[in-house]
């Protein structure tokens, strides 16, 4: 199929004379350029990246190969790696020539590829890695792409020539974009009468709302962009995944095997809950149990925090991309440069791509483990005494350490009033600092010396400073 798109290519290229100077269909360039269908190339990334993601635990990274020896297998991950993305290649250069024959070429293979894989999953949807089902959840984004692909790539052969990328430079999106940035705004005379200092609540509002992506009707982001916020969703799925995969399942096996035994382990070391064993064994399933919703609160509590991160970074992007589409290029690099697409930005692109990747399933982890070491401190220290009116470590320390808490407080209490009343001046609007302290010059005389007499102070009185 790659070949017959590349005949395709050559003989449009031939018909238009060489005249065109575009690139050939294995080029990454040809096909990541704003010209092409977003929808397609994310897809096609994202299934690629799911793939990958999950080579590191396959027992064989190769389809082909069944039993992989463990002194080969390492070797056989660093194919895999150039296998899967060779692959799934097709499945994007189809969409980049913007014809019938692409586009049915696309069909053929998504259903393949889409059956292919749901016919794995439904004959074998148990696997021994780490969980039984740990194979099929994460396999649930490639499905997800290849269905999202079956349907696409139908629909754009039914649209035939309105579906040709090209619109998108012909049609009015350009125009009103440009209407729209140099409308003239009403001025509202309510703003300019009130004061420069925004209300707590407008500040919070839009401290809320810089932390919340919310499209613009007038912005469309970068291909690359979009590729980019997409696959770093998948990697925070994908980690998720993994931690719960990891330690979850280990926990329903601690809490099943909590029996009528257990008391006695718990006697050897010292600990005694209580008298009637069946409570002791009540008590510590109901402990696990705390234990494994401090565990997923942290998880889902990493996610959110990542996924806010992340809408974070999509808006500075798109407030730094506005500011490149208004020329102005010095604030933002500190120097006059010509942003243009090139190789070699693909290349950097690419190793961004993979970056982010990274520090986001790292920070995934680290995130998690903090949150669950905070919630578990939150829910056996303060929650759980609190309820039973037992063990109350954490009030009692707190209680007896009262004089600290109380000089922390009027000291911070002491330097806000001081600073607010003493040092602090408001004059026309404007804040100024009082009770400053006048500064001794540095060009004084000296003083006199005993031993060789006075100093005549009768220059000083002219204004003329002697020698110092």
């Amino acid at each position: 199929m790659v070949l017959i798109l590349a005949a395709l290519k050559r003989r449009k290229t031939l018909c238009e004379g060489f005249t065109s100077g575009s690139t050939g269909i294995s080029s990454p360039v040809n096909f990541l350029d704003q010209t092409q269908h977003k929808a397609l190339a994310v897809a096609v990334f994202g299934l690629v990246f799911s793939k990958l993601s999950v080579l590191v635990l396959a027992p064989d990274p190769l389809p082909f190969s069944k039993d992989t020896p463990q002194e080969i297998k390492e070797y056989m991950k660093i194919v895999a790696v150039f296998y899967w993305p060779a692959l799934y290649y097709p499945l994007l250069a189809c969409g980049t020539r913007h014809s019938k024959l692409g586009y049915v070429l696309g069909s053929l293979l998504s259903w393949t590829h889409f059956a292919v894989l749901v016919w794995q999953k439904l004959d074998c949807p148990k696997t021994p890695e780490l969980y039984k089902y740990y194979s099929l959840l994460a396999s649930l984004p490639q499905i997800a792409c290849l269905g999202f692909l079956c349907v696409k790539y139908p629909l754009l052969f039914l649209k035939g020539a309105e579906a040709n990328g090209s619109e998108d430079l012909d049609s009015s999106y350009y125009t009103d974009y440009v209407k729209l940035i140099l409308k003239k705004k009403k001025s509202n005379i309510s703003t300019s009468i009130r004061s420069d200092k925004p209300k707590l609540l407008e500040r919070i509002t839009d401290t809320v709302k810089s932390y919340i992506y919310t499209p613009e009707k007038v912005f469309r982001f970068p291909l690359k962009l979009a590729i980019s916020a997409f696959v770093s969703s998948i990697a925070v799925y994908q980690v998720a995944l993994l931690l719960v995969v990891l330690v979850i399942p280990t926990l329903h096996i601690v809490r099943a095997g909590i029996d009528e035994k257990f008391p006695f382990l718990l006697e050897g070391v010292g600990i005694v809950l209580s008298e009637d064993r069946m409570e002791v064994v009540q008590i510590v399933i109901h402990y696990t149990w705390c234990l494994e919703v401090c565990y997923l609160c942290g998880l889902t509590l990493a996610c959110s925090f990542t996924f806010i991160m992340l809408m974070r970074s999509m808006i500075l992007h798109r407030s730094n991309l506005q500011g490149l589409y208004r020329g102005d290029i010095y604030n933002l690099y500190n120097c006059q440069k010509s942003v243009c697409p090139s190789q070699t930005g693909l290349v950097c692109w690419m190793g961004f791509i993979g970056y982010q990747a990274a520090v986001i399933s790292l920070g995934m982890v680290l995130q998690t483990l903090v949150f669950f070491i905070c919630f578990v401190w939150l829910v056996f220290l303060i929650i759980i005494p609190i309820l039973y009116g037992q063990n109350l470590i954490l009030f009692q320390v707190a209680a007896k350490a009262w004089p600290v808490w109380v000089t922390l407080i009027l000291a911070t209490a002491l330097q806000h009033v001081t600073a607010r009343f003493a040092f602090i001046k408001k004059d026309a609007g404007t804040t100024r600092l009082e009770q400053q302290r006048q500064s001794v010059p540095s060009d004084l005389p000296a003083l006199p010396d005993q031993h060789h007499g006075g100093v005549d102070s009768s220059h000083l009185e002219d204004g003329h400073h002697g020698p110092l």
